[in-house]
């Protein structure tokens, strides 16, 4: 073996370490900024658009944080959480939809073609983050800490799972993929957290 031959074979030997070293930091990082996080406010998102849609614009209001797909049996959820939206945004609620491709490969677009689909076929004007990672080690760090904050049986399983945080940032609540969003259970928890009738401009 030639002395040439000897260093491309060590070179490539350490590439695949060098790799997961990268990962490694990568998920660390990750991890402490979800354990270092005191409330929904730390974290930001990629938003739909592009521009980072940091959690802290919405301090003060009560935030309904749904992962969703396009092409689900869940899917039409998209109504209720507009409805959602449109009944309770002046009394202070947010809703927050976070694309991801997680479960079943549901969720296979780009972000134009998310965007247009949700305006397209349920006139979706609530905020919408670029398509995520929401569970795994690859985790975005907001579903890291919430997980952490209400345990193992609150993690995602599927698709249009929901995290409710109140206007303090702390987590209030958690509805599996199977609670409608108009359901009285998901409206008699936002209520709770809002004032009975909109702030005055």
């Amino acid at each position: 073996m030639t002395v040439r031959t000897r260093f491309r074979t060590v070179a490539l030997a350490a590439i695949p370490a060098a790799l997961a070293a990268v990962f490694s930091v990568t998920g660390a990082t990750s991890a402490m900024a979800a354990s270092s996080a005191t409330n929904a406010y730390s974290f930001t998102f990629q938003g739909i658009d592009g521009q980072p849609l940091p959690l802290s614009q919405f301090a003060g209001k009560a935030i309904l944080v749904v992962n969703t797909a396009s092409q689900c049996g869940f899917t039409p959820q998209y109504k209720g959480l507009q409805a959602l939206w449109q009944s309770y945004r002046d009394r202070g609620l947010v809703v927050v939809g976070v694309p991801s491709d997680d479960f079943g490969g549901q969720e296979p677009g780009s972000a134009t073609q998310i965007k247009d689909f949700c305006e397209v076929n349920y006139r979706i004007d609530f905020p919408m983050a670029d398509k995520t990672v929401v569970s795994g080690d690859g985790a975005h760090p907001f579903y890291r800490w919430a997980s952490d904050e209400m345990g193992f049986l609150a993690k995602p399983r599927w698709n249009f799972h929901k995290y409710l945080v109140g206007p303090d940032g702390k987590l209030v609540s958690w509805f599996s993929t199977m609670t409608d969003p108009e359901s009285d259970k998901v409206r008699e928890a936002i209520e709770k957290l809002l004032p009975e009738k909109a702030p005055k401009s």
